[in-house]
């Protein structure tokens, strides 16, 4: 998984495109967030392996979940489902 650069030569720091080998976090959602936000995650991986995680969830339960990766931005259901559908998801 990636992690953010240092900015000691940090010459790759910025990479095109959607980065799904980012260190991710599912969340349920209003799970409250603030300070112990990370601990009050269910589940790590890679963004991609959580976005399959998701979609294998029944269909009536995606919804109550969220991602956050890489600067806690934070995917809810319908941008993780056309997230899944794009033709540069690794399968």
């Amino acid at each position: 998984m990636t992690d953010h650069p240092s900015t000691y030569r940090g010459d790759d720091a910025h990479r095109p495109g959607i980065q799904w080998d980012d260190r991710a976090f599912l969340h349920a959602e209003g799970d409250g967030e603030g300070v112990i936000d990370a601990g009050k995650s269910l589940r790590s991986g890679t963004f991609a392996d959580l976005i399959r995680h998701v979609m294998l969830m029944p269909e009536e339960d995606r919804a109550k979940y969220y991602i956050e990766k890489a600067g806690d931005r934070e995917y809810h259901f319908p941008e993780i489902s056309s997230l899944a559908a794009r033709d540069d998801f690794p399968r």
